[in-house]
């Protein structure tokens, strides 16, 4: 089956909740739809294939980070809304494929832009976009070429990793120990200095002001995001 790119599942076990979500969702014009369990989103899941699901951990029935691998593997994207604010639940999330987190209380406005991020990232991905354009910063994954107002920037071979794989992922959080995995390797999965190393590097070489970084955020204690450009 199909999925439908402007319907969204929203589940959450409290209804004043839902109801805020969905009457933002409509408003902005998408199609929503409601699950107070896990056992109901996964049913709604399997039989509507929602572009995205706005997802809370904290389910009557079932924790809400077991359902972020059913919900991936039926192609549905993942945005995490909780009352859970420590890093390690964020992590865990980011790391088990959710496309980004929000904690409550939450402004509407601010979910709806995570939202389109989201849906923006979804269909890059599905169509294996190579060249990802951020203000003046031109990055052509597979000729391996960064520009900067037209001029060629270059990187050593790990900063290039780094930015590649937060190109690829642009508008999403990438995990600290996502990027030294795929760049770095497992012997350097604890060796977060070497990351903010190459992070200094590419922010010196692509920002117009380093010490106000704009286009990669961090994310404190979890990891660090491209920002796109709405």
């Amino acid at each position: 089956m199909a999925s439908d790119d402007r319907a969204i599942l929203v589940i959450d076990d409290e209804p004043s909740i839902r109801l805020l979500v969905l009457g933002a969702l409509e408003r902005a014009g998408y199609g929503a739809i409601e699950a107070p369990s896990a056992a109901e989103a996964l049913r709604l899941a399997s039989a509507r294939r929602p572009a995205l699901a706005i997802l809370d951990l904290g389910l009557p029935d079932r924790d809400g980070l077991e359902l972020i691998g059913p919900l991936r593997d039926l192609e549905v994207s993942v945005l995490v809304l909780t009352a859970r604010e420590a890093v390690q639940e964020k992590v865990a999330a980011l790391d088990l494929g959710a496309d980004d987190y929000l904690v409550k209380p939450f402004d509407t406005e601010e979910l709806l832009a995570r939202v389109r991020t989201c849906l923006r990232h979804r269909q890059a991905a599905r169509g294996e976009k190579s060249r990802i354009v951020l203000g003046d910063i031109h990055i052509d994954l597979d000729a391996h070429i960064v520009r900067r107002g037209g001029e060629e920037v270059h990187f050593a071979p790990k900063e290039y990793g780094v930015l590649a794989e937060l190109a690829r992922h642009a508008g999403r959080v990438v995990t600290h120990q996502h990027l030294l995995l795929t760049v770095w390797g497992s012997a350097h999965a604890q060796d977060v200095e070497y990351l903010r190393v190459a992070i200094r590097a590419l922010r010196r070489k692509l920002e117009a002001d380093p010490a106000q970084p704009r286009l990669i955020r961090n994310e404190p204690a979890v990891g660090y995001r491209l920002v796109e450009q709405e």
